[in-house]
């Protein structure tokens, strides 16, 4: 909790570090300066569950989404079991995110069910670490399986500078066609529009009921830049997010989120929205 309400960290990278890129770690020492990831990882960079059950809890995260990743020619292949000891050791908080390459698996609906039967609430895809666009219909079958089973799908819609990525298929005009097929699918655009796409996706998420912004990867005092005078406005469809272990502290920037919303005329229930009332909603989370 922070300040008596919900705090939902809805983007967080918590894997096994040999497994991931050079890139990926350069990423983490840069910008996660302020995690003590000696203290998180022991000496082979393993996760300690129980140390990051307690740096979280000491972060106020009420709940904290854990996402896997298969994408072996970028950041490398973190699969969804690897994220599964967090999540029996406090199931309450950490709730695991699904995975899909249709470059990897086949068929997809079936390795999607698979997942869900692991305890994965939402399906996460990253187009530009995967080499796919989001209206691949290869896809479709877990379009259709997540519409379905009121699954939520978050899409990766920002640029990234690892090595291998296809920034271009970030662009969320490529989810168009999915919105037209599969009118009750609920979206998360992670990143929120980062680099190239601000004003497209911060278009989509008032436009769409189903769809929402997730501002993971923002430094929380450039919003008013990318986002401008519709952030009021936008601040009822986003959803906090900090791409942890790339980030100074959780706290640290609900809090400069905090700050940035009520300077640009949002109100207390806005912000207590922004940062877990919005997440409860479209991840189906317990709200105390």
């Amino acid at each position: 909790m922070i300040d008596g309400h919900l705090l939902v960290d809805a983007h967080v990278h918590v894997a096994r570090i040999p497994t991931l890129s050079p890139d990926w770690q350069a990423w983490v020492r840069t910008f996660g300066a302020g995690v003590p990831l000696d203290e998180l990882f022991d000496s082979d960079g393993v996760p300690r569950p129980a140390a990051i059950d307690d740096h979280f809890a000491r972060q106020g995260a009420d709940h904290v989404l854990l996402f896997c990743e298969y994408s072996p020619k970028t950041t490398g292949i973190q699969p969804i079991e690897d994220v599964l000891p967090l999540a029996e050791i406090n199931p309450a908080r950490f709730r695991p995110v699904a995975n899909i390459n249709p470059h990897l698996h086949y068929p997809v609906a079936r390795e999607l069910a698979r997942q869900v039967g692991l305890g994965a609430i939402a399906l996460k895809l990253h187009p530009v670490h995967g080499g796919f666009e989001a209206r691949d219909r290869m896809l479709y079958p877990a379009y259709s399986w997540a519409e379905q089973h009121q699954l939520p799908v978050i899409v990766h819609c920002g640029t990234s500078t690892f090595s291998g990525s296809s920034n271009a298929c970030a662009d969320p005009a490529l989810l168009d066609d999915v919105f037209r097929d599969f009118p009750d699918l609920t979206v998360v655009l992670a990143h929120g529009g980062r680099g190239w796409w601000y004003d497209q996706a911060a278009f989509l998420a008032q436009m769409r009921p189903n769809v929402w912004l997730e501002i993971s990867g923002l430094p929380p005092h450039r919003l008013p830049d990318y986002y401008g005078q519709t952030l009021p406005r936008l601040s009822d469809k986003m959803i906090f997010g900090t791409d942890w272990p790339g980030v100074p502290g959780v706290e640290r920037n609900a809090r400069a989120l905090e700050k940035v919303l009520l300077s640009s005329g949002c109100t207390a229930e806005q912000v207590a929205a922004a940062w877990g009332g919005n997440a409860a909603r479209v991840f189906a989370l317990a709200a105390s």
